[in-house]
């Protein structure tokens, strides 16, 4: 069994590669039963398993951590750890620093949607939060659109002269705004990734021609933009099942009767595998939203992917002392700590 942290999880998913795999492996089959979602505070504070496997092949199962108050507290909101099994003989194969494999799968698969359903010639990003997530999603984005201006929205600015600061580290350069209204005018994507429970994208907002990718909000008491936005525009999803139970915005918008389950026109499985193939945006004026709220298969391309990149470190080698070697009067025998050292 192999540990695979996060440093070396970053560094085996550059976004280009974990993208392009994110895009093959979800047109081959996986199989995921709903995920199981527990509230052990009886809060807001969540604990998520999500499993999927390719049978007799490999199985991976996530266990989810979500506390949204720890942003408050200077800590992350999310952490996972992810263990993969072989469905040949029940082995192990590896436990994978899920909070890293966690952040890089979502900004990957919302950068692969946003380049199935933006215009073509978008430039300019907006990222709408200042958590983890935020710098991932820019790096997500800029690996597959040529941007010439991403901007970090948040409520405080320091907090998005922070995301703007671990960019610039990365050679993204990007501002910091407090101003939505102002930022959403000018702006071709739009990734919001908060823990709101309450919208602050209003749908007036929101311009004619947008992309707008909803990834914070994954219950249904969460959201982000103002359900009133989504009967006019092209709504796409994660997934069906999980965005229709639990998906915030889409789930308030179908309980006030604002638009129906036919109005999700597809799945990002979807865009990517139908034939003929799925129109994502049939106007340069279209709004496209796709909605997440995450699901398993995602999370098992993006170890597969890493896996397969991993290379163990040999182990330390031991030294062999004969069996009759005698030890001086006084000196101590060779501990098997000092024969590793």
């Amino acid at each position: 069994m192999q540990f695979i942290p996060k440093d070396e999880v970053a560094r085996l998913a550059p976004y280009g590669a974990l993208i392009q795999s994110l895009a093959k492996g979800l047109r081959e089959p996986i199989e995921s039963p709903p995920r199981s979602h527990f509230n052990p505070n009886h809060d807001a504070s969540t604990v998520l398993i999500m499993p999927a496997w390719r049978p007799n092949r490999m199985m991976g199962t996530k266990i989810v951590s979500i506390w949204p108050d720890n942003n408050a507290r200077g800590k992350p909101a999310v952490s996972a750890v992810y263990v993969l099994t072989s469905c040949e003989d029940g082995t192990t194969l590896a436990v994978i620093d899920g909070t890293e494999l966690t952040l890089r799968r979502t900004a990957a698969a919302a950068a692969l949607a946003a380049q199935l359903l933006a215009r073509p010639g978008s430039t300019r990003l907006a990222v709408l939060g200042t958590g983890a997530l935020s710098a991932h999603m820019a790096m997500a984005h800029h690996s597959v659109f040529k941007l010439s201006e991403t901007v970090i929205w948040g409520r405080q600015l320091d907090k998005a002269q922070a995301v703007v600061g671990e960019l610039a580290k990365v050679g993204i350069a990007a501002r910091a705004t407090t101003n939505l209204e102002r930022t959403l005018a000018t702006i071709d994507i739009v990734a919001a990734v908060t823990t709101a429970t309450a919208p602050f994208i209003r749908s007036e907002w929101v311009k004619p021609g947008t992309h707008l990718g909803l990834i914070g909000a994954f219950t249904a008491n969460m959201a982000e933009a103002e359900p009133q936005l989504l009967p006019d525009v092209r709504l796409f999803v994660d997934t069906r099942e999980g965005v229709l139970q639990k998906g915030g915005e889409v789930w308030q918008a179908l309980r006030a009767g604002l638009i129906s389950e036919a109005d999700v026109r597809g799945e990002l499985t979807e865009l990517l595998v139908s034939s003929p193939r799925m129109t994502g945006r049939s106007s340069e004026q279209d709004i496209t939203v796709y909605k997440s709220v995450g699901f398993a298969a995602l999370d098992l391309i993006a170890a597969e992917h890493v896996l397969q990149g991993f290379t163990p470190l040999p182990a330390p080698a031991l030294v062999a002392y004969p069996a009759t070697t005698s030890v001086p009067t006084g000196q101590k025998p060779p501990s098997k700590t000092d024969s590793q050292r």
